[in-house]
């Protein structure tokens, strides 16, 4: 499989190249050099190790993002059974940056839904690069109460640059949309458990971000906005974007500490856009057992903890 490699992640992808090459001469030759391959193997996982857990903000926003990651419909197959994907918002239109539909995870019915963006043009386009129109919002919401109606609990998988800031967007009620779907998800009588997979962005993720747990990807991202956003607002020039990562603190050990999530999903060795599998198995493990202590509570006491969990987010002062 033919793999994209970050800029920064260009020693990794030379020394990989260096062992398939010298894999290859083996096997033609018919030489005996599995030693020397094995040397080149451990020196490539310690390159890694190294790379990643020093990457900087900036980097991590990149990997976040990268163009191999993971999307909700790459883990579906691996997360779960009977995937019944539901369209359209029973108002305008379906919108294809959200998807939802209900599937058995791990012997629970659940409803899933999250953020779609695209690989190709073609898809791209069709997903919106990943970012929702009022339609999507309105779609989610329509999903979320049919949870609440059959008691299905609800996962999100949040993954957007934003939410769309066209002007149809706008003429639709964008805010409207994305203020019901806070007001909805807090009190909704059914658990919810949000995780952000890759880039959490602003109100466009916060519309399906709201539950009773929040957990983050190890290298994914949340924030209120872009890195180059940010510097595009501030130096009026995205060349300040790496400045304006360290300034924003999206990952997601800034946020632990923070005490805006409640948890860490570790990824794979090299990342999850390179064991899409592995990636798959780590989060049904953290959503499995958080799941089952949330249904194991009595519905007034899930709403009682989500207002405290909600009202003890950031600081004020008097």
């Amino acid at each position: 499989m033919a793999y994209s490699y970050l800029e920064f992640e260009r020693p990794i992808a030379e020394l990989t190249s260096k062992i398939e090459e010298l894999s290859g001469m083996g096997k033609s030759s018919g030489m005996n050099i599995a030693e020397e391959v094995e040397k080149l193997n451990e020196k490539r996982s310690k390159l890694i190790e190294q790379t990643y857990s020093k990457a900087t903000r900036a980097q991590v926003c990149q990997l976040s993002r990268h163009p191999d990651r993971p999307y909700i419909l790459d883990y579906i197959p691996h997360m779960f059974d009977d995937f019944q994907e539901l369209h359209g918002d029973r108002a305008f239109a379906d919108d294809g940056a959200i998807v939802g539909g209900i599937a058995n995870f791990r012997g629970k019915s659940v409803m899933v839904i999250g953020h779609q963006k695209g690989r190709d043009t073609k898809e791209k386009l069709k997903r919106n690069f990943g970012m929702p129109r009022p339609e999507g919002y309105r779609k989610a919401l329509r999903l979320l109460k049919l949870a609440e109606r059959f008691e299905i609990p609800v996962l999100t998988f949040i993954d957007t640059a934003g939410a769309w800031p066209g002007i149809d967007a706008e003429e639709r009620g964008q805010s409207e949309a994305i203020a019901r779907n806070l007001q909805e998800l807090a009190a909704l009588t059914v658990p919810v458990i949000c995780t952000v997979i890759g880039e959490g962005g602003s109100g466009g993720a916060l519309a399906i971000g709201v539950g009773d747990r929040m957990y983050m990807q190890q290298f994914s991202t949340y924030s209120v906005i872009s890195p180059e956003g940010c510097a595009a607002i501030l130096w009026r020039d995205r060349a300040h974007a790496d400045e304006a990562a360290e300034a924003l603190k999206p990952t997601a050990e800034d946020l632990q500490e923070l005490g805006l999530i409640d948890g860490i999903i570790a990824e794979p060795l090299e990342g999850a856009h390179r064991n899409v599998e592995d990636a798959a198995e780590l989060i049904s493990d953290t959503l499995e057992k958080t799941l089952n202590e949330l249904l194991a509570l009595p519905v007034d006491q899930l709403l009682a903890q989500r207002a405290e969990r909600l009202r003890n987010l950031g600081q004020y002062g008097g």
